[in-house]
């Protein structure tokens, strides 16, 4: 697949804002969302994925952290994406449960493989597949799979067509002990995906889920 176009932003706040609202959730969010949250923070990734938290969604339920992240190799981006973790103690009718994951990934993609109409159910299987190959137990998924071109006119025709496909799902992580689910497990299946969706080859261990410091993504560099 070719360089993902720019990283996942939407100018609102930062990296200051956003370690801003962990100091509030650590402070008052409920034990279970502080422990996910610590899982997450607390996950080791394949070290071609470069990740930061950055400031969550404020209305989609009482508790929520996210996270971005960027498949990088050289000086290309090949993937980029997002991953939110919802918690409403009071639970959600819609998630059959008190915890949600919602992500986005999204990756440019070279034309023959853009041509390709199997394209989308691929796609979405590579996400149900990276949730089975760890044998996480998880429930209510829904999501939607967009493959997009852009062609260039006037101005700009000397710019080769462009495709992207966009992943955009959410599921309900089932809770295992003390009512947590295992986040740890399902952000390193989320970040087996986006390797998945950047080319790159399975890691050696897929089920490895050691726990280290959560590595940070390198300061602005040009790609």
């Amino acid at each position: 697949m070719a360089a993902a176009q720019g990283r996942l932003s939407d100018g609102a706040g930062g990296m200051d804002d956003a370690k801003e609202g962990e100091g509030d959730a650590k402070e008052t969010a409920p034990l279970p969302f502080r422990s996910a949250v610590e899982a997450l923070r607390s996950t080791r990734l394949r070290p071609e994925i470069e990740i930061e938290s950055t400031k969550p969604p404020q209305r989609l339920a009482p508790y929520a952290y996210a996270l971005e992240a960027a498949v990088v190799e050289g000086d290309e981006d090949l993937a980029d994406g997002r991953l939110v973790l919802l918690h409403d103690p009071a639970g959600h009718d819609a998630w059959q449960g008190t915890f949600r994951l919602v992500t986005l990934v999204r990756a440019e993609l070279e034309p023959e493989m853009a041509a390709d109409p199997l394209l989308p159910e691929v796609c979405w299987s590579w996400l149900t597949g990276a949730l089975q190959s760890r044998g996480l137990s998880y429930g209510e998924p829904s999501g939607t799979v967009t493959r997009a071109s852009s062609h260039y006119y006037g101005g700009l025709a000397a710019r080769p067509a462009a495709s992207q496909i966009e992943i955009r799902a959410s599921w309900t992580p089932r809770e295992v002990l003390g009512g947590v689910p295992d986040t740890a497990a399902h952000l390193a299946s989320w970040c087996d995906l986006l390797a998945q969706i950047a080319g790159l080859p399975p890691a050696v261990d897929p089920g490895d889920a050691a726990v280290v410091s959560l590595p940070q993504r390198r300061g602005p560099q040009s790609r």
